[in-house]
């Protein structure tokens, strides 16, 4: 499984939206951008995608949603440990209240990984993210099981919200 991401103006991400109603393809909206999120087995219906293996997974991504992508920049020697470490992060989550889905995205052709989580709402990821058990909210250090310190990001970490788009009645 893929996940390809493209961004640009609304009324353009829109148009391709509608164009590929077959296709697993959600429109978000946050920080002064529109995103597509395509997810598929297949080839991207982008021109220039940012591509990413999905690597770790669980639960559906759905409309409407909201989604919070932690971007990590890894050395190759530390990616082994990092995917190792989030694979199975949506199993740790699934009962966390207002939690949806999780991918744990494998960068193609860079080296930030991204780990997107879906939510029904930003307060209740907001009170996931500042609990003391959230191991995202410290993403400068890791600690291997013996408790050493290992040096496996190469930049600050990041984090992007966005939400999908509602309808207004």
């Amino acid at each position: 499984m893929n996940i390809y991401m493209t961004t640009g103006t609304l009324g353009f991400m829109e148009k391709i939206k509608d164009q590929h109603t077959d296709e697993s393809i959600l429109l978000m909206n946050g920080g002064g951008s529109t995103l597509l999120l395509h997810e598929t087995n297949g080839k991207s219906v982008f021109q220039t995608p940012r591509k990413f293996e999905v690597v770790g997974s669980y639960g559906n991504l759905t409309e409407p949603g909201f989604f919070a992508m932690d971007n990590v920049a890894v050395t190759d020697e530390g990616k082994p440990i990092f995917e190792h470490q989030y694979k199975h992060l949506g199993e740790q989550l699934q009962n966390m209240p207002g939690f949806v889905a999780f991918r744990l995205l494998r960068p193609i052709g860079s080296d930030t990984y991204t780990l997107l989580t879906e939510w029904t709402d930003r307060r209740l990821y907001d009170i996931w993210y500042n609990s003391p058990g959230n191991q995202l909210s410290d993403k400068t250090v890791f600690k291997d099981a013996g408790g050493a310190t290992q040096h496996i990001f190469t930049s600050a970490p990041y984090t992007t919200h966005y939400k999908t788009p509602t309808e207004e009645v």
